[in-house]
């Protein structure tokens, strides 16, 4: 296999990952899960700006910490072009995603299907199906533009600290650049789906919220450090050394 191939295997399997991560993110995204109970820990009772509560986020906070890395990964090895690229095409895969669920929930449902899960505690599947595939619209564009502005900003801050580093400190541009990114991207989404859009949250509960989901993904990007050493050790090694280098050496020069 020539180095050009191993190149273009590389990035496809980083696209598809990343696309696939970003999509699920979305979809699973209206589920709102409670931390402490899943760990087994007490309710931590927060208090920011007047508001109090305990630890709840969307489902897809799983997956955005990987999503996160795979920037920092296709950041280091194929620059901002191959950022922008990705980022781009999962806008435009999660907006089908999201079109085509809501042409499924319109098709009108067989009459046997519709009760077919009550013995599960499901007595309407059209509506439950209807609940989790069709995120308010509010929802869709907020998260949709927070993502893009976020990795956009993700991709330029990343270089900056690059340029400032050389090929030094790898930990420093990855969280340096998530840090500036997700502030931002943790507020936007909230804003825009929550605040602008028909809930119409107070102030204060729109800080609160922003902050705790701020300070759970940067929590996040710092334990998953490690990770980000270990997919570029695993990749260098795919490549080789050498060819690893000219394409990191290619990526800063983007």
């Amino acid at each position: 296999m020539t180095s050009a191939e191993r190149n273009h295997r590389l990035f496809l399997v980083l696209a598809v990952f990343f696309v696939a991560n970003a999509l699920l993110a979305e979809f699973i995204g209206v589920k709102i899960f409670a931390l402490e109970d899943t760990l087994g820990l007490r309710p931590l009772e927060w208090n920011l700006f007047g508001q109090s509560g305990s630890l709840n986020f969307t489902a897809g906070t799983l997956l955005w910490p990987i999503v996160f890395v795979m920037t920092d990964v296709i950041n280091e090895f194929f620059g901002k072009r191959g950022v922008r690229f990705i980022s781009w095409l999962a806008v435009a895969v999660i907006v089908y995603g999201f079109a085509f669920a809501y042409v499924a929930i319109g098709l009108a449902p067989a009459s046997w299907w519709v009760g077919v899960a009550a013995e599960q505690g499901v007595p309407d599947y059209q509506a439950a199906f209807a609940a989790v595939f069709g995120q308010g619209l509010w929802t869709i564009g907020g998260s949709l533009v927070a993502f893009l502005v976020g990795q956009l900003i993700d991709v330029s801050v990343f270089h900056r600290i690059r340029h400032a580093t050389g090929e030094r400190m790898v930990w420093l541009r990855a969280t340096g650049s998530t840090a500036v990114s997700q502030l931002v991207d943790s507020f936007i989404v909230l804003y825009i789906a929550f605040v602008l859009g028909p809930q119409q949250w107070p102030t204060s509960l729109f800080l609160a919220v922003g902050s705790m989901n701020y300070a759970y993904k940067m929590a996040c990007a710092i334990a998953l450090i490690p990770l980000l050493y270990l997919v570029r050790r695993g990749i260098t090694a795919w490549l080789g050394r050498d060819q690893a280098a000219q394409l990191r050496a290619a990526a800063a020069r983007d």
